[in-house]
């Protein structure tokens, strides 16, 4: 990631980036929940065991997408009394493992996983690839969001215009359901819940 220096240090050639802040934060490791959960930032932010997570920022089709199914998961959560959140939002996967799905859902808006701070837990989650490491999302995000029993999981890939839907099943995902253009997504375990993929990808 390339910084870039404020209008103030491109007309001082003197200036330098305020170093000593750092110092006024836990170094990598070494963070609490407690701290992590008090950071106050606009960016993407993740929590694994006392260390920080600073995720790209999206692109516009990301965000075209994320979009697209908060608006289709709100109406649907409307429907059968739910619920859903866009990032940045936490879910605490379990102690020490904080994470920031695109898109997280609950079938029941007064579920106590709900909170204001964060959910402990969810019924869908959504990640749209990220263009810097996708297998974040293909391979370790799967791994812990079925560790952490989350019924249903949808990988958004924007490239390949398709939609996967995995189901959990003991202690793994498995395929429900690769869904590109042309087809009708359907969720593994929410009656009703259809996504037109062309719809999806046609977004702007």
């Amino acid at each position: 990631m390339i910084a870039t220096k404020s209008l103030a240090a491109r007309l001082d050639p003197w200036a330098e980036p305020a170093w000593d802040i750092a110092l006024l934060f836990p170094d990598q490791g070494a963070w609490s929940e407690e701290e992590f959960l008090q950071l106050d930032t606009n960016h993407l932010v993740e929590f694994t065991h006392g260390r920080l997570e600073v995720l790209p920022m999206p692109n516009e089709t990301h965000q075209d997408s994320v979009f697209f199914l908060a608006a289709l998961l709100k109406a649907f959560a409307r429907r059968i009394g739910g619920h859903a959140v866009i990032a940045p939002f936490r879910l605490r996967l379990w102690p020490g493992k904080i994470r920031e799905p695109d898109i997280m859902f609950i079938a029941n808006a007064a579920d106590r996983r709900r909170q204001q701070a964060y959910w402990s837990g969810a019924d869908l989650v959504v990640q749209v690839l990220s263009e810097d490491d996708p297998l974040r999302d293909l391979s370790v995000k799967r791994f812990e969001y079925a560790q952490a029993r989350i019924p249903e999981y949808w990988i958004v890939d924007p490239t390949g215009e398709t939609l996967t839907v995995l189901a959990l099943q003991g202690d793994a995902y498995r395929e429900h359901g690769c869904f590109g253009r042309g087809a009708t997504a359907t969720s593994a375990t929410l009656t009703g819940l259809v996504v037109d993929v062309n719809a999806l990808f046609d977004a702007e």
